[in-house]
């Protein structure tokens, strides 16, 4: 019960993260294209393999707080639905370019921001 709790609360500060964060940078960056939704999926796929890694290596650590932080706290941070929902809206309107270079962001930047995510957990090692 302590991890459904843990991974709820984590979810909760997630979301509320992922609200400030998406309209923080539309407000800076303008909502021509879904620059919000960009950087939360860039940072939580930076922030996950980080995690990822540094629990493998900590295996003492609480299943609560490992849940806490990946499945409650980025899985609300991070969005996938709502990347998806962007581009669709892209496309009906005839922002092809943009709705392709959204795809091409959201999936390269967040691969690479994962894989430096994953080298600098490594170099803590």
């Amino acid at each position: 019960m302590i991890q459904i709790i843990s991974i709820g609360v984590g979810g909760f500060f997630g979301a509320i993260s992922r609200f400030l964060v998406s309209g923080w940078i539309h407000h800076l960056a303008g909502v021509e294209m879904p620059y919000g939704t960009l950087v939360v999926n860039v940072a939580g796929s930076f922030i996950l393999a980080f995690l990822l890694h540094f629990f493998l290596s900590t295996p003492n650590l609480p299943v609560a707080f490992k849940g806490a932080l990946t499945t409650g706290f980025l899985g609300a941070f991070t969005t996938f639905s709502t990347f998806t929902v962007d581009t669709l809206y892209l496309f009906e309107h005839g922002s092809w370019s943009k709705a392709v270079l959204n795809i091409l962001l959201n999936v390269l930047i967040c691969l690479v921001a994962a894989s430096v995510g994953l080298a600098l957990a490594k170099m803590f090692n």
